[in-house]
């Protein structure tokens, strides 16, 4: 990856890592204060809401994310990465995870004509997660923010 890496910082090309993130709006508060003998509600009008997030990231944090709220299917991702093929103006590496729905055929099925544009999709290991950047903003964004 560092000679793609060394082509990005040149221009050649432009490096993205990409990943989808689930997020509940439904507040988690295992315990609170509360005055004796009176009990304290949480509410929620977004019981089970889920929103879903799509996102590219690059090493200089350039970021596009795309918030879907629903289930997450390969039309989704194949859209997705459509719309991402026609607007490039240089060769674009995308790498994604190993996912079932990264690898569906219908999703495969359209890697050759995202590669005469320009688009490259690349899939980092399934044991090393951390080498797609992404998986660390979802990371904080989880747990730390």
């Amino acid at each position: 990856m560092s000679q793609l890496q060394q082509r990005a910082v040149t221009g050649e090309c432009a490096l993205w890592s990409f990943d989808v993130a689930g997020f509940c709006f439904t507040p988690c508060v295992p315990y609170a204060w509360q005055p004796i003998g009176e009990v304290s509600a949480v509410p929620t009008s977004s019981h089970g809401r889920r929103v879903h997030v799509l996102g590219l990231l690059q090493r200089n944090n350039a970021r596009v994310p795309y918030g879907v709220e629903g289930k997450i299917d390969t039309s989704v991702l194949v859209e997705c990465c459509e719309q991402l093929s026609q607007q490039l103006d240089k060769r674009t590496d995308v790498f994604l995870d190993t996912a079932p729905v990264h690898r569906s055929r219908e999703f495969v099925a359209h890697i050759a004509q995202w590669v005469k544009r320009g688009l490259m999709v690349k899939y980092v290991p399934s044991y090393a997660p951390e080498l797609n950047l992404i998986e660390i903003l979802w990371r904080c964004m989880k747990y730390d923010w």
